[in-house]
């Protein structure tokens, strides 16, 4: 009996294109090992970012694919996921506990960041990865609304700071440590030493990525926190409404000035549908996220609708990915967020934690 041909096997894995990482599984590298044993294959393959909702599928398309190889027996298929760190900016050292620092920022107020960031966080997190969520709007923090928390968070030993949980996700945030109508009156560098505060002196507990919802704007702040915290990738929330893309647009500009890879674009508020009749219309305009995200050569990781639900979701503290999972909101965020820890997978790692540290001492 003749057996098949391993080579013939990655040859037709190589056809086969990954929808999150855009290219195939071998050039991805997450072809791990193809066993042979006469007409029986084994395929293992190693995902780099979260997939959970994926998986079958892929799974179904290799097992089509796998069956049109002339005289093949049984395919067994092992795919996992392992998410590692990657790489930040050269003068700064990941944090402990954080794999991925991902920087949500958009050049206005008003283009749904925050309620993109919670949802983002939500579905990676039903996507198998373990999750935290940094508020770094101090002047208007709104996580804690959406996210139905509120209270002081724990300490176990009087200088770390437990972050709080909701759905999965580990958070923090300036609006559990002030009133909330008490006005945020801070200077720059004050602000600038609490979010440094917030991030290193919380207990964060085994992340795969932690989001941080960076206020609107591209000033000392914000140029500050790129400049200062190690960021694995940023990605950039904007309408299509052209005042809101000469913003984004220089959000875009900041990130690479402070060499921090933009992971991708995401559109909000692309169109709107009308809940009695179902009509469509593009009330802030169209094409707009896609035609920078050509000019900026980044990629359009995903278009969400303008949808009375995720409004309504956000404030009641249920944002849509919780309150709705199998909602076609929240295959949206879901697909959007495959995407983006998909480009940031393909990005060089972060081996410091590899290497042992070297003590030299007078004896």
């Amino acid at each position: 009996m003749t057996g098949i041909d391993k080579a013939a096997v990655e040859n037709l894995l190589k056809t086969f294109i990954d929808p999150n990482v855009a290219t195939d599984l071998v050039s991805a590298k997450s072809v791990k090992n193809i066993a042979i044993d006469g007409s029986n294959v084994n395929v293992k393959i190693e995902l780099g970012y979260p997939a959970k909702s994926y998986i079958p599928a892929l799974a179904e398309q290799l097992r089509q694919k796998l069956t049109t190889l002339a005289g093949i027996g049984n395919i067994q298929l092992d795919i996992s996921i392992n998410i590692a760190a990657h790489s930040v900016q050269k003068a700064l050292k990941p944090l402990p506990n954080v794999k991925n620092i991902i920087a949500v920022a958009s050049g206005k107020g008003g283009v749904g960041k925050s309620t993109t960031s919670v949802n983002l966080a939500l579905a990676l997190v039903a996507e198998g990865a373990k999750v935290g969520i940094l508020d770094a709007d101090i002047y208007g923090p709104s996580i804690p609304t959406m996210l139905g928390l509120s209270g002081q968070p724990e300490t176990l030993d009087g200088k770390l700071l437990l972050p709080k949980i909701s759905f999965g996700v580990q958070t923090i945030s300036i609006g559990y440590l002030v009133d909330p109508d008490q006005p945020m009156i801070w200077r720059g560098p004050m602000v600038t030493g609490a979010l440094q505060q917030l991030l290193t002196q919380t207990q964060w507990s085994d992340l795969d990525y932690l989001i941080i919802d960076l206020p609107p704007g591209t000033g000392d702040i914000q140029l500050t926190l790129a400049q200062q915290i190690p960021v694995s990738g940023a990605v950039i929330v904007t309408t299509p409404q052209d005042i809101a893309l000469i913003d984004a647009q220089r959000g875009i500009g900041m990130f690479e000035k402070v060499n921090v890879p933009i992971l991708g674009l995401v559109e909000n508020m692309s169109i709107h549908i009308c809940g009695n009749c179902g009509h469509e219309e593009a009330i802030f305009g169209k094409g707009g996220g896609l035609a920078m995200a050509e000019k900026n050569n980044i990629e359009l990781l995903g278009s969400l609708p303008l949808d009375i639900n995720i409004r309504q979701q956000a404030d009641s503290g249920r944002p849509t990915v919780a309150a709705e999972p199998d909602s076609r909101a929240a295959e949206m965020y879901k697909a959007i967020a495959r995407k983006m820890a998909a480009k940031l997978a393909m990005r060089a790692r972060d081996y410091s934690n590899k290497f042992p540290n070297i003590v030299i001492q007078n004896t």
